[in-house]
């Protein structure tokens, strides 16, 4: 905003106001309330799953695998204490021995993550076309917002209909 609107907020009463200095499009990514054609479009942070198994860098496997046994996850996000994402755990790297391994010794660093205000149609196709059964979705600053899994995705990208995985020819 510039700051003759800033000034003219606070003449009109408002005692908070902020010159955000992202634009339009970081304002998006970090998941926040929208305007316009796009308000009312699905986006990834609409789907994603926020209770997803996270740890940190120093945790075992061992830890690990308490964590997500039984909870119906395969997968956990590697972050620090302010939830920014620094590695992932798939199921191959949850399953590898030895037990007392830390997460650093075997995550993979640095995935690819998606922001939240992407169209959730749009994130169905990517993770379709690139066989991915889930992505992180987080802030343009990293941190975690949830892990959009692919079976929403589609779901949600066909309006709730039960099978929307790709078809076979026969």
């Amino acid at each position: 905003m510039s700051p003759r609107a800033a000034w003219r907020l606070e003449s009109l009463g408002f005692q908070e106001v902020y010159d955000y200095e992202g634009g339009k499009q970081d304002w998006a990514a970090a998941g926040l309330a929208m305007e316009g054609t796009v308000a009312d479009l699905t986006r990834a942070d609409d789907v994603a799953r926020p209770d997803v198994p996270t740890c940190k860098l120093q945790d075992t496997l061992a830890e690990v695998r308490a964590r997500t046994h039984g909870s119906g996850w395969d997968v956990c996000v590697v972050v620090n204490e302010e939830r920014v994402v620094l590695g992932l755990l798939r199921r191959a790297q949850i399953q590898r021995p030895p037990d007392d391994a830390t997460v650093e010794d075997v995550m993979r660093p640095g995935p690819s993550t998606f922001r939240p205000n992407v169209d959730i149609r749009e994130m169905a196709h990517y993770m379709d076309e690139h066989d991915l059964e889930s992505a992180p979705i987080t802030t343009s600053n990293g941190r975690l917002v949830g892990m959009l899994m692919r079976d929403d995705a589609r779901r949600e990208a066909h309006g709730g209909a039960e099978d929307t995985s790709p078809q076979e020819d026969m």
